[in-house]
């Protein structure tokens, strides 16, 4: 053999040596059982000291070691704040928090939190934030030993990601370690590729594959919530739809038929449709999940869906899980950036490649955008409804029925608190911050200004302040130890 050739000869043998890997398989359930799992209606038996009248939930955006940096500052904002009640019970925020959705980026720091609780705040920084994750995945896909693995067809580039995000940060938990876990319900979402619809990584939606959610790997969830298309492989999980006598939830069942499902609906008819359509494991036995972003970038389809649902189902008089809530807020934490192009200065339009980064942002923004502003509007119909129902106008017509319906919003108070970066009054931050690329490297300075921001902007939020009096708590000076502060 040629000396020149002798150096490849051994590289394509130790590639091919290294073997054909195959992905961890999510195993089948027998029967569905809605009493067990991780799932929504199961956490409360695991945290008997959560506050039952108020619902707490965070959405943590998509955006890489951005989204996550900034997510994780809202968290330590959160512990640090403590408040007083009106009967002198002192309660630290962050405990109060009963959901929390990632997509992306944001699913690292949901998912570490419900494994760690406030174990987090000691390690986050080194194993993840601060560190080039980016070059480590790339590193592994670039060396030979890994080329035969590469090379299989059940095991892509997603597979090999979810193994460094184990080694470096979930080290072997899966779902029934945050199934046995006191912490808050957490919800990782990926989008399905083969028909745009969101998928959760929460036994209700795993039902519908007829799997076990406890078995999975949480390092898979976060693999398969930020595959950003062609960068990193799809995440596939087994389909056994049809196989484990499941049944629609009796919430759920209402919207099944379109011709007769309650409205405001449309989100929630169309989610339970395409859930559906998971039941035919048989013609359907795999789904590829890619880049949880791509149906819903800030982890809010889901609430819109949830607050559609109740409100539906409050004009029919249909109970829900939600009956004994009595005020729901939702910290968005959008670390949407947008930096500036001067593409509109040139009559030379921008490359292909500019353009197609650029189309493929553009529906994601605009969603969520819209996002938010539905549940503003939502916020505001239903202020609206209550006010009408509360002045007494319709006293005397209490026998109508149909009257009596559409005043019948439910009987909940909604906050929004969007935590986002143009909240900021420094605007040489927000430029600085909006100009942070999507990528799993940042600068430790970058990390730091994140945490520091995204506190600022949940302390300083008009949203926030005014919760904070509507429910007659004090917030208590911060006592944390400044040398401990980012």
């Amino acid at each position: 053999m040629s000396p020149l050739l002798r150096p490849w000869f051994l590289l394509l043998a130790l590639a091919l040596l290294s073997g054909c890997a195959s992905r961890p398989i999510n195993p089948p359930i027998a029967e569905v059982e809605l009493n067990q799992g991780y799932r929504y209606s199961t956490r409360e038996q695991h945290r008997p000291g959560t506050d039952k009248d108020n619902l707490v939930i965070l959405a943590f955006s998509g955006g890489g070691t951005r989204a996550a940096a900034f997510s994780y500052g809202v968290l330590e904002a959160l512990r640090d704040m403590q408040v007083v009640g009106p009967k002198g019970r002192k309660v630290r925020l962050l405990d109060e928090v009963d959901i929390i959705t990632g997509v992306s980026g944001g699913s690292f720091t949901a998912l570490a939190y419900g494994l760690y609780g406030d174990k987090l705040f000691d390690t986050y920084e080194t194993a993840f934030l601060k560190r080039n994750v980016e070059g480590e995945l790339i590193g592994r896909f670039l060396s030979p030993g890994n080329w035969g693995a590469l090379w299989s067809e059940s095991w892509g580039r997603s597979e090999m990601a979810a193994q460094l995000y184990d080694e470096i940060l979930f080290h072997g938990a899966t779902f029934a370690d945050l199934d046995g876990g006191t912490g808050p319900l957490i919800l990782a979402t990926a989008t399905d590729i083969s028909t745009g619809e969101r998928l959760g990584f929460q036994q209700a939606d795993f039902d519908y594959l007829c799997s076990n959610l406890d078995a999975v790997p949480l390092s898979r969830a976060a693999a398969a919530s930020s595959a950003v298309p062609f960068a990193l492989s799809p995440v596939t999980l087994n389909n056994y739809g049809g196989s484990c006598k499941f049944t629609l939830p009796p919430w759920s069942r209402a919207f099944a038929d379109p011709a007769t499902a309650p409205r405001p609906a449309a989100r929630a008819i169309k989610h339970v449709q395409e859930m559906q359509a998971y039941q035919d494991g048989a013609d359907k036995p795999y789904v590829h999940l890619v880049d949880g972003g791509l149906a819903d970038n800030l982890g809010m389809r889901g609430v819109l869906d949830a607050l559609e649902q109740l409100e539906a189902l409050n004009i029919m008089g249909v109970p829900t899980p939600l009956d004994h809530v009595h005020r729901i807020v939702v910290v968005i934490v959008n670390s949407l950036s947008s930096p500036k192009t001067n593409w509109d200065e040139s009559e030379r339009p921008p490359s292909d490649f500019a353009i197609l980064v650029k189309a493929t942002g553009v529906p994601i923004d605009h969603y969520s955008y819209e996002a938010i502003e539905l549940m503003r509007d939502t916020i505001a119909r239903w202020k609206t409804l209550h006010r009408i129902r509360d002045s007494g106008v319709f006293a005397g017509d209490r026998d109508n029925a149909a009257l009596a319906q559409l005043l019948h919003a439910p009987d909940i108070n909604l906050y929004a608190i969007d935590v986002s970066f143009p909240a900021l009054k420094d605007k040489a931050e927000v430029e600085y911050l909006n100009n942070l690329p999507t990528s799993f490297v940042l600068p430790p300075e970058a990390v730091d200004r994140l945490r520091a921001a995204a506190g600022t902007i949940l302390r300083t939020s008009p949203d926030f302040q005014r919760l904070l009096k509507d429910a007659g708590v004090q917030l208590l000076p911060v006592t944390k130890d400044p040398a401990t502060a980012p």
